[in-house]
């Protein structure tokens, strides 16, 4: 039996008082188990990205509860919030979000110097975050600076980062939404790999050729879930040149 890795109840979502008040998100409830491959899409202004941070722990809801893994993380402090998505989530975003001044493997164990339970020795961290990089076909680029690899290979190196805490979800906001056609196809194929390997990944999207390749799609209109849709059978990914390790 799948665990219900995400669960929200009524979730809803205000800005701002009296006449500037926006009700981002009104009344949203749904299920993701474990193991899923979840597609959040919708036009601007419908609520996706305040429902990802929702999701992501960088906000709390105005009402309504989320559960992560059966945690109510509602009410949480942001220290406790922190705390949260360090031990539980990892992130992949549209602008990579890499450290410019800090080589492939130094961001992709960056995650760890923020565990407070417990210190990780040095080489250990090096060997995981290897073995993650390993994950993404990027050991060779290890000691590469951000602006030395493509777009493509920096946001196999974000991927690589998002694993190295053995996250319970990833979270992935846009994640081909800067890349050409062939490093998005590389992109969906490595996290369509990740699913096969049991990891729940959610995916806001706003390409509906890339949602295409996820198990199942979500769609948020005017702060509401409006359409929960199972994919069918995954369709396969374009064949392109394989390179070593990567999938």
């Amino acid at each position: 039996m799948s665990e219900t890795i995400i669960e929200t109840i009524d979730l809803k979502k205000v800005y701002g008082m009296g006449e500037t008040e926006v009700l981002a998100l009104d009344g949203v409830s749904l299920h993701i188990e474990s193991g899923e491959f979840v597609a959040i899409m919708g036009p601007s202004g419908s609520g996706k990205s305040t429902l990802l941070n929702l999701l992501a722990c960088l906000d709390t809801p105005s009402d309504g509860h989320y559960l992560l893994a059966g945690e109510d993380v509602s009410d949480m402090s942001r220290a406790e919030l922190a705390q949260v998505r360090n031990r539980k989530l990892g992130f992949v975003f549209q602008s990579y979000n890499l450290l410019p001044r800090l080589s492939a493997l130094e961001n992709v164990i960056l995650p760890m110097m923020y565990q407070r339970e417990e210190r990780i020795p040095l080489h250990e961290r090096n060997n995981l975050g290897m073995a993650a990089l390993e994950q993404v076909g990027l050991t060779n680029r290890a000691d590469h600076l951000p602006k030395q690899l493509s777009g493509g290979q920096q946001q196999r190196v974000a991927i690589a980062r998002a694993l190295i805490n053995e996250p319970i979800l990833i979270l992935a906001d846009e994640p081909t939404g800067n890349l050409d056609s062939r490093s998005s196809f590389e992109i969906i194929e490595l996290l369509n790999h990740m699913h096969d390997r049991g990891r729940t990944i959610v995916m806001v999207t706003h390409e509906p050729d890339i949602a295409h390749y996820t198990q199942r799609i979500l769609t948020i209109r005017d702060g509401k879930l409006d359409a929960d849709r199972k994919n069918g059978q995954r369709p396969a990914v374009p064949v392109l040149q394989e390179q070593e390790g990567v999938l």
